[in-house]
């Protein structure tokens, strides 16, 4: 069965890397991605722009040249980037903004709104989150302002699940990905937004797994294949994402 890694990470020692906490991740480029994932039936995927690589475009259109279609890119983008350089990134199969609200290296939360509706209108981007679940309740005034956006890792903890099963509902997507971060069974969670709402979940890798408790491991993935039917299989490993980073 083909899979879309809707989350993954690129760090190339060759492009800046600034500390967030203190923390410097060790390097993971597309030759070492690609064989950690060789043999997992992989077609395509989504690099996701980390708190450590703040607001550098280069290592991820580097990234995008070295690995060609049908990979797309997620970037820290800063709200005073100008339009020559917006169009030049929308070219090279950059498809979202993300929001490190949870580490910071992003623009800031002030901005979310603007820059969402912006990027939204000008080039049919959408927004991705990294935020942890239990904010969700403060956030939604701010969020229902968002035409498009995804979350990342399930929303983290537990104790905000009832809060991301509510925008599940809502036709938000969420990835279903950084198993390694969770205070909770993601099985179970998972099971419970594909019954809210087939579209929603995205598989991915969350490789390398920066600062997880538990790195990414094959076993992650069987989970999912071992669970849930060959229909649920093809949307949550390939269809959702596909759809959600194409630009049809």
């Amino acid at each position: 069965m083909k899979i879309f890694d809707a989350h993954f990470h690129i760090i190339n020692p060759n492009f800046p890397l600034v500390e967030n906490n203190g923390y410097l991740p060790p390097d993971f480029t597309v030759k070492n991605y690609q064989e950690k994932v060789k043999g997992f039936g992989i077609t395509g995927g989504a690099i996701v722009s980390g708190s450590f690589q703040k607001f550098d475009q280069n290592y991820l259109l580097d990234a995008l040249r070295v690995f060609g279609e049908n990979y797309f890119g997620v970037a820290n983008i800063p709200i005073t980037m100008e339009n020559k350089e917006l169009k030049k990134l929308n070219q090279s199969n950059i498809r979202a903004v993300r929001f490190n609200l949870k580490r910071g290296g992003s623009e800031r939360l002030k901005n979310l709104v603007e820059l969402s509706n912006k990027l939204f209108d000008n080039y049919g981007w959408h927004t991705e989150l990294y935020v942890d679940s239990k904010s969700l309740k403060e956030l939604k005034t701010t969020l229902d302002q968002i035409p498009k956006f995804s979350i990342d890792h399930l929303g983290l903890s537990k104790v905000g699940l009832k809060d991301l099963y509510y925008w599940a509902e809502k036709g938000v997507k969420i990835k279903a990905t950084g198993f390694g971060r969770l205070d909770f069974n993601p099985i179970t969670a998972m099971k419970k937004i594909y019954s809210i709402n087939p579209d929603s979940l995205m598989f991915g890798t969350d490789l390398p797994s920066t600062r997880a408790k538990t790195p990414f491991t094959f076993d992650h993935l069987k989970w999912v294949k071992d669970i849930f039917s060959d229909e649920a299989q093809k949307k949550i490993l390939y269809q959702n994402a596909v759809k959600w980073y194409s630009k049809d």
